[in-house]
């Protein structure tokens, strides 16, 4: 599409023209659910692109891979180019492309490991006992809270915290010696590299001349900083803040404010809506109007009035979830609906139970967002600790991990023996191994020696097969029956044989994928540095789509943002649960975050919001009353109809199962 102005005049509303239109200054581009954020964002860099600025001199940076691969196949497709030079990037695959460039002016090795949460853990855990520190005191949650508040300066070190201070400094430097980094540091170590090396940074303010950043409500302190550090004067923000919601994550909404004043700022306002009914919009203004701190907009539809707003308050969660369950079969036979055009919203994890039983009850398909990953199988994280290891040999998390599987007679006195010689050597585990297989002085007996040389030259063998050339997913293949997996998963499942099948399927699934992913005409350097810390940024949000296809959406409204559904159910609408107990006590009885969050589950829906409140609740074993959350009575009473489920008659319940049973048939 040749992009002139009098395109993008029929393409774009006057703001969204406007907002596309200007490129030089800094822009702040206030963009309300579902006002074309996105077709925004693809079209301004579209008519940079158009203008003749280089592709390289544009950055444009989001929060999740889902959002930057979207952003970046829209770009493609509106200007018909390849684009490689052009920087699309979540902030964290942002700061590894930093790091990876420059980190050993901060005393890493070019080769650094990303430590995932699972690595974070038992690296937290592993300097506890080093520190012996009592069960009691390892809350590795709260622990975990600690280390990230202390590393992003949210927090300081005070009375209540002081007594972690020598596990965060042993943290630390196991980090470095492990040769790896944390989440936190993909932000704050980039900072630090810039702040220290004035000459790095003058490279990056040279190349990248514009920079964009999405969603930039969720930005947190040290984002703001890292954008701040690198923009000149060329710098577009868009976001809307009443869609902050990630304040426990560090995000902080009043990085607006610090925009404005840090930069001759011209304001654009997105209000036009073009996703929900104008009843709908008016419930979300009616809710969010009660908010004091915040850019004064109000969002309209052109998509006509719209159905009222229902609301059912249910006995307890067990009616609840069967209202829900009953509400999605009768709408879907009345309005001959998908079951993916629904989405079930929940403010906690904790609600899900008796709606998945319910969704099972009644043979609807679902699926629940923030499931285990499929790089959390204990099978795919074998794969993975062998690829990491032998792309890093001082990665001793992973080392730990697989030094004994398939078993090889390394159990726990082997490993004592190696912690011991690491202690004495101040090294590695990697190094400590050399150490017992060469050194006079070895404490390891010769059965010790001999099968840690065996286990040495698996990783040494397949780190020059690996590391060089192409073939990839072809050597790990190999590789997987070299080390006999398949015979190791066969043993530890000799009671089913199907869980082992079923095992090994998973593991042919990850290297498909990889070979898919190093065949991609647009990757560059297919190598296996880039694969491990390709699938560690990953977000939790790639789930499969193509799976997900035809089944209900249950998910949290943490999870829902960005995402959309022609029906939208808002379960637990009680004091307590939205707003969270938790919430109100920790900001002293302040629900501005928690009313941004009510705000963003009105928003997700297009055509139909159905909203349920229980009168009892269980908690703690405990049958409690429970009242209606005060958010509701911010709706305005006028879009507003009380409801019972439909009910369904037995002809309708035999043509919807008669419709379940052509598609299953169509498929197989």
């Amino acid at each position: 599409m040749a992009l002139d102005l009098e395109t993008l005049k029929n393409e774009l509303n006057p703001e969204q023209f406007r907002a596309v239109t200007t490129t030089d200054g800094a822009i702040l581009i206030i963009a309300g659910a579902g006002s074309g954020k996105t077709r925004v964002i693809t079209f301004r860099i579209a008519h940079m692109l158009d203008k003749g600025i280089p592709q390289s001199q544009i950055l444009a940076l989001t929060f999740t891979n889902k959002a930057a691969k979207e952003m970046e196949t829209r770009i493609k497709e509106l200007t018909q180019r390849k684009l490689q030079n052009l920087t699309v990037s979540t902030f964290h695959a942002f700061g590894v492309q930093v790091l990876r460039a420059d980190i050993e002016k901060l005393g890493w090795r070019e080769n650094f490991s990303i430590y995932d949460e699972t690595d974070r853990v038992a690296l937290i855990k592993e300097c506890g006992q080093e520190l012996k520190f009592s069960p009691e005191a390892m809350d590795i949650y709260k622990i975990g809270n600690i280390i990230s508040n202390i590393k992003t300066g949210r927090k300081d070190w005070d009375s209540t915290n002081q007594m972690y201070r020598p596990l965060y400094e042993c943290y630390q430097e196991g980090l470095k010696l492990y040769n790896a980094v944390d989440f936190d540091d993909l932000i704050i170590l980039p900072i630090k590299l810039f702040k220290e090396n004035p000459e790095v940074l003058a490279r990056y303010r040279d190349r990248y001349k514009y920079i964009m950043v999405d969603e930039f409500q969720d930005t947190s302190h040290q984002q703001y900083e890292l954008m701040h550090l690198l923009a000149d004067k060329n710098v577009a923000v868009v976001g809307d803040d009443d869609q902050s919601i990630y304040s426990w994550r560090g995000a902080d909404y009043q990085n607006i404010v610090n925009f404005e004043k840090d930069f001759d700022v011209q304001e654009i306002r997105l209000e036009q809506n073009y996703r929900s009914t104008e009843t709908i919009l008016e419930a979300a203004n009616g809710v969010i109007s009660h908010n004091t701190n915040r850019k004064d907009k109000k969002l309209w539809s052109g998509n006509g009035g719209g159905k009222p707003i229902e609301i059912f308050m249910p006995e307890n969660e067990t009616d609840e979830a069967e209202f829900i369950a009953e509400s999605i079969l009768g709408i879907a036979i009345e309005e001959k609906r998908k079951y993916d055009d629904f989405g079930v919203l929940m403010r906690a994890n904790t609600q899900s139970r008796f709606i998945e039983e319910a969704f099972l009850m009644n043979n609807i398909p679902y699926t629940m967002s923030g499931g285990t990953s499929f790089f959390e199988r204990k099978e795919i994280k074998d794969i993975i600790s062998y690829l990491r290891v032998i792309s890093n040999h001082d990665d001793d998390i992973n080392l730990l991990r697989i030094i004994n599987t398939p078993r090889r007679g390394l159990g726990r006195a082997a490993i004592q023996t190696m912690n011991d010689a690491a202690e004495e050597n101040g090294c590695t585990l990697w190094e400590a191994i050399h150490f017992l297989l060469e050194s006079p002085t070895s404490k390891a007996s010769d059965n010790l020696k001999d099968d840690l040389q065996s286990f040495v030259s698996i990783i040494e063998e397949n780190r020059t097969k690996l590391l060089s050339g192409r073939n990839l997913a072809q050597k790990i293949r190999q590789f997987v029956d070299d080390i006999g997996y398949k015979d190791h998963l066969i043993t530890e499942f000799s009671k089913s044989e199907k869980a082992a099948r079923f095992k090994m399927k998973n593991i042919e699934s990850l290297i498909n994928s990889i070979e898919i992913w190093e065949n991609d005409p647009d990757n560059m350097n297919p190598n296996l540095f880039n694969y491990l810390n390709r699938i560690t940024i990953a977000e939790r949000d790639n789930g499969n789509e193509e799976e997900n296809k035809g089944k209900v959406n249950l998910m949290t409204i943490h999870a829902s943002k960005g995402l959309e559904f022609p029906v939208v159910f808002i379960a637990g609408a009680e004091e307590g649960l939205i707003p969270h107990a938790r919430s109100v006590e920790e900001n002293d009885g302040n629900v501005e975050e928690e009313r941004r969050l009510f705000y963003v589950a009105i928003t997700r829906a297009r055509d139909k919001l159905i909203i349920s409140a229980c009168r009892k609740r269980r908690h703690m074993q405990m049958v409690a009353e429970t009242e209606p959350s005060r958010f509701l009575d911010e709706i305005p009473a006028n879009l507003v109809e009380y409801h019972e489920p439909k009910e369904i008659t037995p002809e309708e319940t035999h043509d919807m199962l008669s419709d379940l049973l052509s598609n299953l048939k169509a498929k197989l």
